[in-house]
């Protein structure tokens, strides 16, 4: 596993990369036949504490955990834990999904292996309602604007200069952002 560690107010030293490295081995042994897989390490510093975020892109879906804490190695262990649990919740999911492509993404290990915390069973994901809206031409402000009268932390809509769905949805910090999507070949 390739691991690249960039920091935002706060300098990379050699022991935090060899230390996110070090922790990262953890999950390497979960990918089975794939050639390069790389995890995106970004350390950020606030006044309250710092953070560590921790992202793993693969070919048909995307790992990612964070965590805030006082100190950068307890939150990369802390993000390490996080993506591990992640992993044993929703390796079927993850390797049914990669079947259909034609590879396992998750390996299977066994339960001496495993550090899943007591009682944790992977969920059945089920839709509970269903809900259809029309799709209204709006701006993103207008959007926002709705949302909040709505009460909602998103909001789906059709732009209306290109005409095509967007998401607007309410961040951790306050502040808003906005989902365009593209096509996969982009």
């Amino acid at each position: 596993m390739r691991t690249v560690v960039r920091g935002e107010n706060v300098e990379v030293t050699p022991a935090i990369r060899d230390y996110a490295e070090k922790r990262l081995k953890k999950i390497e042994k979960y990918f089975h036949n794939i050639d390069e897989v790389t995890a995106y390490v970004n350390l950020k510093v606030y006044r309250d504490g710092q953070r560590a975020e921790v992202t793993i892109p693969l070919n048909s879906l995307i790992l990612r955990a964070e965590d805030k804490t006082h100190d950068v190695y307890a939150a990369l262990d802390n993000v390490v834990d996080k993506l591990v649990r992640q992993i044993h919740k929703y390796k079927t999911r993850i390797n049914r999904k990669a079947r259909e492509q034609g590879a396992i993404l998750v390996e299977t290990v066994s339960e001496a292996e495993a550090e899943v915390g007591e009682g944790e069973k992977e969920e059945e994901v089920g839709i509970a309602r269903r809900k259809r809206v029309p799709l209204k031409p709006m701006t993103a402000e207008e959007a926002i604007l709705q949302m909040n009268l709505l009460g909602h932390d998103f909001y789906v809509y059709r732009d209306a200069e290109t005409e095509e769905v967007h998401v607007v949805y309410r961040r951790k910090d306050g502040t808003y952002g906005l989902i365009e999507p593209t096509s996969a070949t982009e």
